[in-house]
């Protein structure tokens, strides 16, 4: 299933101080492209939805790959049968071990962080404003110089800075 962009075509235009109708054709596809960047570099869909997954619990326990858990419909092993479990936050607590397991959960925002949406615009703006990647453009007497970040549909770091908070880290920890 195909996620919907994490802006809108007016939202797009409210942030650049445009008319929706001044937009080029193209702006719902750079949302797109912008919005699977944003959720590839965030390692989250952002979008609220149901998934259904396959995961290899480590003592009794797993991290749901997606942020914030809503609910969960089911947890099950591999051979489909229920399996007793509590939900804390994000992590699945089972009540025996199991090797692999597959939950079927509900994740994700009602509406998208507005850090989340700040990025998509200002690199969706990027993409629009100088669609050709020009790094200087003069025009008679007016030039403009793009700073390198405004070239390509790409994240800045500190748009990465802003994302980094979403992303899951992990650390490994063995006990002796």
């Amino acid at each position: 299933m195909e996620l919907p962009a994490l802006a809108t075509l007016d939202e797009l235009a409210g942030w650049m101080q445009v008319e929706p109708d001044d937009l080029p054709d193209s702006a719902g596809m750079v949302l797109d492209i912008v919005s699977a960047i944003v959720r590839a570099e965030a390692r989250q869909s952002f979008t609220r939805r149901t998934s259904g997954v396959i995961l290899y619990p480590d003592s009794c326990r797993v991290n749901l790959p997606q942020r914030p858990v809503v609910s969960v419909e089911s947890v099950t092993d591999e051979g489909g049968s229920p399996l007793a479990y509590r939900l804390r936050r994000d992590v699945i607590h089972l009540d025996k071990p199991a090797e692999a397991i597959r939950v079927t959960f509900t994740h994700g925002y009602s509406k998208v962080p507005g850090d989340v949406l700040a990025v998509a615009l200002t690199a969706a703006q990027r993409v629009v404003s100088n669609p050709r990647d020009y790094r200087q453009e003069t025009v008679g007497a007016i030039s403009v110089t793009y700073a390198a970040e405004t070239i390509g549909a790409s994240l800045s770091q500190a748009d990465r800075d802003l994302l980094a908070r979403y992303r899951r880290t992990v650390a490994v920890v063995k006990l002796c």
